[in-house]
C-alpha cells in the first residue's frame, strides 16, 4: 500500500478519496510532530509545504521508505543533496504562475501610480498625492528576466497594459512570440528598463544575479520587482541602492526570509515589501491537489512523473 502524506488537513480533503492501492495521511515537516496515526516506516511519498527549506527535506528524509517528494513551490539549487540517492523530487512550476504574475503586475502598478504611500497616508488621514510618484504601465519599457512558467505570465499581462515587453532567459532564442534575449545582454538592457521584473527560479546562476553592478545599470527611478527568490537580489546592495532614493522596488520574496522587524528594507525609501504573498490565491490549494492527484495516479501506474526536477521519472512499485 502506497502512502502519501500531505501537510494540511486542508489538501487532503481537497484531495479526496485516494486512488485504489494507496492511502493517503498526514504529515507537516515544518512541525515538531511526526505523521498523524502513522509512522515514518509507513510514508512512501510526502508533499512538502511552502518554500523549500533544506532543514525541512532534512526531516523528510528520515523516513526510510521514502521515494517520491512533491514540493509545493520551486527547486533550487541549495536542495541538491539533502534528500537520499534515489529519491525522486518534483516541483510545482505552474501552479503558483498566475499568482506570481498578477501579483507582480500589482506591485508594479502600486509603486508607479504611488498606491503604497496612498495606504500609508491613510492612516493619518492626510489627503495629499505623493511628490514625484506619478507613473503608469502603459506605455513603460518593462524588462521581464526569466522566461519560464511566471515569466511568460506576467508578460501576457504586461501586455494588457500596453507595456513595450523585453524577455529575457538563460538563453537567446527566437520564438512564436518575438525574440528572447540572453542573460549576457542585460548590461545593453537594462539601462532602458523603466521596469524589471524578476521572475527566474534560484540556481547557482541567479543567486545574487541582481548585484551592485545590475543594480547600477538600470537607469534613475527605475522600479525593480522580485518575485522570484529573495537570493536572487544581493539585500545589502539594494538597500545601499533604496537608501540613496536613486532606485524603487517591490518585493514580494526577501533575503532573509522572514523579513526580521529591524531589517533596513522596511525603512527603505521607495520600497514597498509583501510577505510572500504571490502564491497564496484560491486557485493554489487547488491546483496543487491536482497535481498531486495526477502524480500519485502516475506511481501507482509506474508512469513517468511531472516536473521531475532529481532522481529517476518513474520508480517502480517493487520499490514502495
Amino acid at each position: 500500500m502506497l502512502t502519501w502524506t500531505f501537510p494540511t488537513t486542508e489538501l487532503r480533503l481537497m484531495f479526496g478519496a485516494p486512488p485504489r492501492g494507496a492511502r493517503t495521511g498526514l504529515w507537516d515537516p515544518t512541525a515538531d510532530d511526526g505523521p498523524a496515526g502513522l509512522t515514518l516506516d509507513d510514508v512512501h511519498a510526502a508533499l512538502v509545504p511552502g518554500t523549500p527549506d533544506p532543514r525541512v527535506l532534512e526531516r523528510v528524509a528520515q523516513a526510510p521508505h521514502l521515494r517520491f517528494v512533491q514540493l509545493a513551490g520551486a527547486w533550487h539549487g541549495g536542495l541538491a543533496g539533502v534528500l537520499p540517492t534515489g529519491v525522486t523530487v518534483a516541483d510545482a512550476r505552474g501552479v503558483h504562475a498566475d499568482g506570481a504574475a498578477e501579483l507582480a503586475v500589482g506591485l508594479a502598478l502600486a509603486q508607479l501610480r504611488g498606491i503604497d504611500d496612498a495606504a500609508r497616508r491613510m492612516t493619518v488621514q492626510h489627503w495629499s498625492p505623493a511628490p514625484g510618484r506619478v507613473g503608469s504601465l502603459t506605455g513603460s519599457r518593462v524588462l521581464v528576466v526569466g522566461a519560464g512558467a511566471v515569466g511568460t505570465e506576467v508578460v501576457a499581462r504586461l501586455r494588457a497594459f500596453r507595456a513595450s515587453v523585453t524577455v529575457v532567459a538563460r538563453t537567446a532564442r527566437e520564438t512564436l512570440d518575438g525574440r528572447v534575449h540572453g542573460v549576457d545582454e542585460l548590461p545593453h538592457l537594462l539601462p532602458r528598463a523603466d521596469v524589471v521584473v524578476l521572475a527566474v527560479p534560484l540556481t547557482d546562476a541567479t543567486t545574487h544575479l541582481v548585484d551592485e553592478d545590475f543594480l547600477a545599470a538600470m537607469h534613475d527611478d527605475a522600479l525593480l520587482v522580485n518575485v522570484a527568490h529573495g537570493r536572487v537580489v544581493d539585500t545589502d546592495a539594494l538597500v545601499d541602492e533604496l537608501g540613496s532614493g536613486r532606485l524603487r522596488a517591490a518585493l514580494d520574496v526577501t533575503d532573509p526570509s522572514p523579513l526580521p522587524p529591524d531589517h533596513l528594507l522596511w525603512r527603505a525609501p521607495n520600497a514597498l515589501v509583501t510577505p510572500e504573498v504571490g502564491r497564496r490565491t484560491p486557485l493554489t490549494a487547488a491546483r496543487l491537489t491536482e497535481l498531486a492527484r495526477r502524480q500519485l495516479t502516475a506511481l501507482l501506474a509506474e508512469r513517468p512523473l511531472e516536473n521531475v526536477v532529481a532522481g529517476p521519472p518513474v520508480i517502480p512499485l517493487l520499490d514502495l
